[in-house]
């Protein structure tokens, strides 16, 4: 791809083109180092005209309904006249390294609209239950014209706090009738949330989700909220029939007033840009390090005795990188 294709990708992508802003994705998910410095070349092309979406974070256990309930927020959304791009990071095959549940199937609805976009995206093993280049992605879907961004982790667990640092918002979704709820979702996910949902809340699951959206409201009332002057609500729903979906885009409203009038908003955003700096950092150095052919040669070597279980991989690790940079006054 030329400069001037990456030119004429990003005017296809300014115009609200979907198969131009499918195309970007690929592009700088490409681990090619000729795709990286393409990708490179857009992203700045369209930084000083990106328009900013609110970015919604969605995380929650297996099962619980996450792509059933984003699609039925999405087409509500979208019927109050907003535009809606989903990226979700589903679980990477250990075979092709492709996206494994493709959410578009499981959002046949939102999928078919010409105001919604879809991505599944593989985790590709990055942690924090986001891929390696969901930032870049959100970024994209802004400079596409999309109003709302709304990120889907892989699950819910220590792991997944990431998306809550590239979001606006961050929603937990929970499935009631799965055993002691409160115990099996972490505190830190918790006090991290700042919309909790309660899913399948019909037929033979209503009185357990009336129960657990009682046992989670007693218990965020004794957490300290993340965003000052804020009680975190927690909402029953049905994904599936939709009943009580309509008081979701109310309380997001509220959340995002409350944000905005305390300038919790503004600091979000520049605490994702400063989180985002330090990823990318400790990505490219990794990256750099391992690729490195001396560094790489070593590696190999140290590999063989951290397998034999002759050397403790924190002190092979260590080792390699007091080799390849040594610590300061060790020089000459």
């Amino acid at each position: 791809m030329s400069e001037d294709t990456v030119s004429i990708l990003a005017d296809a992508l300014r115009s609200g083109d979907r198969r131009a802003l499918a195309r970007a994705i690929t592009l700088v998910e490409s681990t090619r180092d000729q795709h990286r410095a393409q990708a490179h070349e857009l992203l700045t092309q369209l930084t000083a005209q990106t328009r900013q979406a609110l970015r919604i974070g969605i995380t929650g256990v297996p099962g619980a309904g996450k792509s059933t309930f984003i699609e039925s927020l999405g087409l509500q959304m979208i019927g109050k006249g907003e535009s809606v791009a989903v990226l979700t990071v589903d679980p990477s095959s250990a075979i092709s390294g492709g996206s494994i549940l493709g959410d578009k199937t499981r959002m046949p609805q939102l999928a078919a609209s010409s105001d919604a976009f879809i991505r599944p995206s593989p985790s590709a093993g990055s942690e924090g239950g986001v891929g390696r280049h969901t930032r870049e992605a959100i970024h994209l879907c802004e400079a596409a014209g999309f109003k709302l961004v709304i990120v889907e982790t892989v699950g819910v667990g220590q792991s997944e706090l990431r998306v809550a640092q590239m979001t606006d918002i961050f929603m937990l979704l929970l499935s009631p009738g799965a055993g002691d709820e409160l115990q099996g979702i972490k505190r830190g996910i918790m006090e991290l949330a700042d919309i909790v949902l309660v899913n399948k809340c019909d037929g033979e699951l209503l009185s357990a989700a009336q129960r657990t959206v009682g046992d989670y409201t007693a218990a965020l009332r004794l957490m300290q909220s993340r965003t000052p002057g804020w009680q975190v609500p927690v909402l029953a729903i049905s994904a599936r029939t939709g009943e009580g979906v309509s008081a979701v885009p109310d309380a997001i409203e509220r959340f995002y007033q409350h944000s905005r009038a305390q300038g919790i908003f503004e600091a979000r955003r520049a605490d994702q840009a400063r989180e985002a700096l330090g990823q990318a950092l400790r990505e490219g150095l990794l990256e750099r390090f391992i690729k490195n052919p001396i560094a790489a040669q070593k590696i190999e070597a140290v590999r063989t005795e951290v397998a034999s279980g002759r050397l403790i991989p924190a002190v092979a690790a260590q080792q390699l990188l007091d080799e390849h940079n040594p610590k300061e006054g060790a020089q000459e």
